[in-house]
């Protein structure tokens, strides 16, 4: 302590468990200030990922699925991962094939935009599949 007060810099306790406890000379203030510093660029290089998501219905029309698709190849560019999913109501939960069908044939159709990461299952009244956006090559 005497010496922390004669070069005018805080006694910072880091082990308090050790025997004996382990103390450090510095400046209180300026490590906290380059603590925060450094966490907020750690922040800053995190990237966020971002889930979208298109439905579809087990008979989705033509121009339905086009307008879909469109969009998916949009999300995908931006680089948000898509969740594409069909939703079976009632009774239309026999046309489980049809609903693959569709969602294979998405796949296949956003092939140069990103990659499949969970080929479609069946989870409820839901089937679901994942596609990640591809890395973009500089």
């Amino acid at each position: 302590m005497r010496l922390a007060e004669e070069q005018e810099v805080d006694l910072v306790e880091i082990s308090p468990n050790a025997v004996p406890p382990v103390c450090k000379l510095m400046d209180y203030g300026k490590f906290i200030y380059e603590q925060k510093k450094r966490d907020k660029q750690l922040k800053a290089k995190s990237t966020q990922i971002v889930v979208k998501e298109i439905r579809f219905g087990p008979q989705t029309d033509e121009h339905d699925y086009e307008f879909k698709r469109k969009n998916a190849e949009k999300f995908l560019k931006e680089g948000s991962k898509l969740k594409a999913f069909v939703f079976f109501k009632g009774r239309s939960i026999i046309y489980k094939e049809q609903g693959q069908i569709l969602l294979l044939r998405l796949a296949q159709d956003l092939e140069e935009y990103g990659k499949v990461e969970a080929m479609p299952v069946l989870e409820g009244k839901r089937m679901i599949m994942f596609i990640a956006p591809k890395k973009k090559t500089k």
